[in-house]
């Protein structure tokens, strides 16, 4: 294992760049208006694409919700008449007529429903459909750029996200349109009833539609806000549980923490202002809704005064309670919960690409003069876990010489482990060429690698047999010197005598790791393959011990390459590669030292620790 590039000063290695981080920093100051003005207009341009293209639909849908405006009239209007014309004329006929009327209208609100419904398709199915195309289109662009890896968002684009937006956007078509005719059909209702009414019942409907309509613009920042601090807590979680090991082992416990507190804090301030513009919804519901039969209660002997009549009085009434103020709550809850999921879903799935990358220079680590004919050599060897995800090595160029000892040190994950299997020949890298002692490592056979070349991971691969047979797997022909001689330069003694000599079959569940990984040393060091190829395999051996086998490892003939668990390695070797994400330096102890910001770094905690 290599420790993370952290110091007690440095930044948190760790962490992701400060672009993608916005939870580890203060709160953003809002964008100008401006440029909101311009994300609104960019996010629902596929709606506003939608409804130039949909008119015949929108036509059909406005003709029937005029019929749910007259609907809204009857109803109160029948409901009025029905006291003033009927029950308190003492003509209980003509009241359960009206009453009737009333009846009939809700009734016909049946085949109504059923046409609105039947035209809403057209709209948000459509509006779908642009959306999956867009996605596809985006997916398929980033996917295909230089120098830019998928879209790793593209799943959720096309299901989650679009399912979303398609059923946002339906709320919204419905509550808006359910309110406009409602609105039209009882406030037509209230003014041929008496138009008094208009002076108790306009003021705070506008007043709590204004602070609603105000309240819109923040609480979508608000909701934006939260769900980048959310993802920011869900990325800095995720960061702490990959790189775990390294933070222990760098000392890095504090600052870790602290970067994450910040980030959830961040998400509970954000969480607190959602609630705080949430209230001012629910004021304004209230506002615009209630206030309007609070005053109409107040203002009943005032109008009573200036002839309004009874039945009037509870026509208004059912005008606002079984009208207005239903499609007015349904309005407000749909426009804040569903139309800012939709602004927020719009604005990321029409956010532009960002501007293909310039083609970087390979990564360059140079040749050394004077030496013979390379053991390896990487040309532009780029190389990813899969088909368009990210690379792992990108332009690599390095040249590793015969007889020489590279140390490869860098974070975890960062592609060492990749490296040293592309060496070996068990990684085809997606792009470059790899040569192994001057032959394209790709026309190899296997017979062919395993005589150049040996590769030890970390778990250490020890079967049911003797120590001798364990020891000379690579080389069956291997004679008692050459045993010997490997059992006294690894300090591999100790170990004979415990297991009772060399001839001693073993059981391998008896061993320790460190044991393990001694004796497939030992098989390296009787190997007669000219390269070796340590990927962490000392992890579990102390370091004196690890010492003494890289000292034997680098003492026999031929070329080393070991992945550092310590970075004593580093110091033990002619030179180091320090890997940074697709980016590499290459260079002796003291060179790195003075132009690698990372070797510094990491140089500087493995010193801190072995003090």
């Amino acid at each position: 294992m290599t420790p993370a590039p952290r110091t007690t000063q440095a930044k948190d290695p760790t962490e992701p760049t400060e672009a993608d981080t916005p939870a580890s920093k203060p709160t953003p100051t809002p964008a100008p208006a401006s440029g909101e003005a311009a994300t609104a207009r960019r996010a629902m341009a596929p709606v506003r694409s939608l409804l130039r293209r949909r008119k015949g639909a929108l036509a059909r849908l406005a003709a029937w919700s005029a019929a749910e405006s007259a609907q809204t009239f009857f109803g109160g209007y029948c409901v009025a008449r029905s006291l003033d014309d009927g029950f308190l004329k003492g003509s209980p006929a003509t009241g359960l007529l009206w009453l009737a009327g009333a009846a009939v209208a809700i009734l016909l609100g049946a085949p109504v429903v059923r046409g609105v419904f039947a035209q809403l398709p057209h709209l948000a199915e459509s509006l779908r459909d642009d959306l999956v195309r867009g996605s596809v289109v985006r997916a398929l662009r980033s996917a295909t750029a230089a120098g830019r890896g998928a879209d790793t968002t593209a799943v959720s684009r096309l299901t989650s996200q679009t399912e979303i937006a398609r059923d946002s956007f339906a709320g919204l078509v419905l509550a808006a349109r359910s309110f406009v005719f409602v609105a039209v059909g009882a406030l037509a209702g209230l003014v041929s009833l008496a138009p008094q009414f208009l002076l108790v019942v306009i003021p705070p409907l506008a007043l709590g539609l204004a602070l609603f309509t105000a309240s819109l613009r923040p609480m979508a920042r608000a909701q934006h806000r939260y769900l980048d601090a959310d993802e920011a807590v869900g990325r800095r979680a995720e960061i702490t549980r990959t790189a775990l090991r390294d933070i222990v082992a760098c000392g890095a416990q504090e600052a870790t923490a602290a970067e994450n507190r910040r980030a959830v804090e961040e998400a509970a301030a954000a969480q607190r202002v959602l609630a705080r513009w949430a209230a001012v919804r629910t004021l304004s519901v209230a506002t615009a809704g209630q206030l309007p039969v609070f005053l109409l209660l107040a203002a009943t002997p005032w109008l009573l005064r200036q002839g309004v009549t009874a039945g009037a009085m509870v026509g208004a009434l059912t005008y606002v309670l079984q009208s207005l103020l239903p499609a007015l709550h349904t309005l407000m809850t749909v426009l804040g919960a569903a139309g800012a999921r939709l602004f927020v879903i719009l604005d990321r799935l029409t956010r532009p690409l960002p501007a293909d990358p310039s083609p970087a220079a390979p990564t360059t680590c140079p040749r050394r003069k004077g030496r013979a004919t390379a053991a390896l050599e990487l040309h532009r060897v780029r190389a990813t876990y899969g088909a368009g995800a990210r690379p792992v090595l990108d332009d690599l160029e390095l040249t590793v010489e015969r007889g020489e000892h590279l140390a490869v040190v860098g974070p975890s994950g960062i592609g060492k482990s990749t490296l040293l299997h592309a060496m070996a020949g068990l990684l085809t890298p997606d792009r470059g060429e790899l040569r192994l002692f001057g032959r394209a490592i790709g026309t190899c056979r296997p017979p062919e690698l395993a005589a150049l070349r040996v590769l030890l991971p970390q778990e250490a691969y020890v079967f049911t047999g003797t120590l001798r047979e364990n020891l000379c797997y690579l080389r069956s022909g291997a004679g008692r010197s050459d045993v010997d001689g490997a059992v006294d330069a690894l300090a591999l003694r100790p170990l004979v005598d415990r297991v009772g000599g060399l001839d001693r079959t073993l059981t391998p569940d008896t061993l320790s790791l460190g044991e393990r990984q001694l004796i497939a040393l030992g098989r390296a060091h009787l190997a007669s393959a000219p390269l070796l190829l340590l990927d962490e395999a000392t992890c579990h051996m102390d370091p004196v011990a690890e010492a003494t086998a890289e000292h034997a490892l680098r003492a026999r003939p031929g070329t080393l390459v070991v992945v550092a668990h310590r970075l004593s390695s580093a110091l033990r070797a002619d030179r180091v590669l320090v890997l940074d994400g697709t980016r590499a330096q290459c260079g002796t102890h003291a060179e790195l030292l003075e132009r690698s910001a990372l070797y510094r770094d990491l140089m500087g905690h493995w010193g801190e620790t072995e003090r």
